[in-house]
């Protein structure tokens, strides 16, 4: 359904959508970043960054194109204008497949290596909007600033959708000694000082994918603890350059510049994970979610269930990709009828096949809030994500041996094309029907969703951004009702206690 066809009634509707170039405008806004020791003057003055911003301007144009308009576009009911799939509140079960749709449109274009796309932080406003009825009766309690934190979630997701603005979600703190619970305290954000018109908080956040590239920074103590100090329970938003917000950026690992042919993946850059310093920051009284209610930071796993969704679909998407690669790696080296390589492509469909089951579980038992949002069931997301954290480094190894020799001699399009060796490359290493280039072609692709620096990074990330195996077990001992099967047994056994 195309753009036209979703607004019969209105053939010209308002619309609330930028393009890419009115997005890497934004940008230009004085923020600042660190990168190696060397202070940026623009985002864009980094080749890594400049790259993944111009993947992201891609997605703010293709908006505005028919093919893609159903996956990124729809009609907010209450403004009647077009905006942003993003900021979309799913409030039926078809509305949240629709959302999806927008999951699986940025997962496909990063090829899954973006694992905070334009569309992740909205999904975490969406999770507070769910329980907006429980935040609009919670009250401050630091003295002298009193949000109304219900009237502020649903005002910033209208601004959100309104702007349609690009933010980080940075709930993670540094890592510190864990064994010494005040130094795990002191990297909590903390409010420093309380004003009738908002609050100044010190401290740091860590892993802030996309925040050098985005125009907000939506942020939290990673929550669930009731002990959190009053002072470092705080949920809020910023723009990226609010004075005080300094970015040093890790190392970059994308190929930006590399010919498309030699890495066709990483050369369309990366999100730059950013070690972000709050240091005496403003954040205005009306963008505050949560200020000194530790029972407000226990709510941080339901309201981040959509997030929860949105990572279990972005892997989904690309364990997909790494089936239709090793079906294609059986094309073309004609290895498609040993019994082995069918078994070990069968585990990758397996691997995808699943991660969708869980998907379309969690969805079919999705359930209604009391704030009328629906929102997919949360201990098939937990079960999702385990399964595929556990068998992430697995799928990438049987990958990668379905390819044999092939990612270990990789030879670049300059090898190819040089009149002297090239020929040889051209003779000697084409495939079953296709050449030795489209051979190629195909290597570099896996080695950068599999083996390269990209690659490693993007397997860590998908590791440590899950949270630990142990820690989504104990998830769902916590999450997963058991009296009904405890009943069963008891009426087949004839328990009567």
């Amino acid at each position: 359904m195309t753009m036209q066809q979703k607004t019969t009634d209105a053939p010209n509707p308002a619309h609330r959508l930028k393009t890419g170039a009115e997005f890497k405008a934004t940008l230009d806004d004085g923020r600042q970043l660190w990168l190696g020791g060397r202070k940026l003057d623009k985002v864009t003055d980094e080749p890594a960054l400049a790259a993944g911003v111009e993947l992201i301007a891609s997605m703010f144009d293709d908006q505005f194109k028919p093919e893609f308009a159903e996956a990124t576009t729809y009609v907010e009911p209450t403004t009647g204008e077009l905006a942003s799939r993003a900021w979309q509140v799913p409030r039926s079960s078809e509305e949240l497949t629709d959302r999806r749709k927008m999951i699986e449109y940025t997962s496909l274009k990063t090829a899954g290596t973006f694992g905070r796309p334009p569309d992740l932080a909205p999904a975490i406003v969406a999770g507070l909007m769910a329980h907006v009825d429980v935040f609009k009766e919670k009250k401050s309690m630091i003295e002298g600033c009193s949000p109304d934190f219900g009237e502020n979630i649903e005002a910033y997701m209208a601004f959100g959708r309104a702007n349609n603005l690009t933010a980080s979600e940075s709930l993670a703190g540094p890592q510190t000694d864990r064994s010494n619970p005040k130094a795990a305290e002191m990297a909590f954000l903390r409010v420093k000082k309380a004003t009738k018109d908002g609050v100044y908080v010190s401290g740091a956040k860590t892993v802030g994918s996309i925040a050098a590239q985005a125009n907000d920074i939506f942020f939290t103590n990673l929550g669930g603890l009731t002990t959190t100090p009053p002072e470092a329970c705080v949920w809020g938003a910023v723009p990226i350059n609010t004075d005080g917000i300094k970015m040093i950026s890790r190392e970059m690992v994308s190929q930006p510049g590399a010919s498309k042919f030699d890495h066709p993946v990483s050369s369309l850059g990366e999100e730059a994970d950013q070690f972000i310093v709050f240091d005496d920051v403003f954040v205005p009284k009306d963008k505050i979610f949560n200020l000194g209610d530790p029972t407000g930071m226990s709510w941080y796993g339901p309201v981040c269930v959509f997030a929860h969704w949105h990572v279990l679909t972005r892997l989904a998407v690309k364990a997909e990709l790494f089936v239709g690669a090793g079906q294609l790696v059986l094309d073309v080296l004609g290895t498609g009828k040993i019994p082995a390589v069918q078994l070990m492509l069968g585990e990758l469909i397996e691997y995808a096949q699943t991660l969708r089951a869980f998907i379309y579980a969690a969805e079919h038992k999705a359930s209604m809030t009391a704030s009328g949002v629906m929102t997919p069931d949360v201990s098939m997301l937990t079960a999702g994500r385990l399964y595929s954290i556990e068998n992430y480094p697995r799928i990438i190894h049987i990958l990668q041996e379905i390819c044999g020799q092939g990612l270990v001699m990789r030879f670049g399009k300059d090898a190819f094309e040089n009149p002297e060796i090239g020929h040889y490359l051209n003779e000697l290493l084409p495939g079953h029907g296709v050449t030795a280039m489209q051979k190629e072609l195909l290597m570099n692709f896996i080695w950068d969703m599999t083996s390269g620096a990209l690659a490693g990074r993007v397997a860590l990330f998908e590791n440590v951004n899950a949270s630990p195996a142990p820690r989504l077990r104990a998830r769902l001992f916590e999450e997963v009702n058991r009296e009904a099967f405890v009943d069963q047994v008891k009426t087949i056994a004839g328990m009567d206690w």
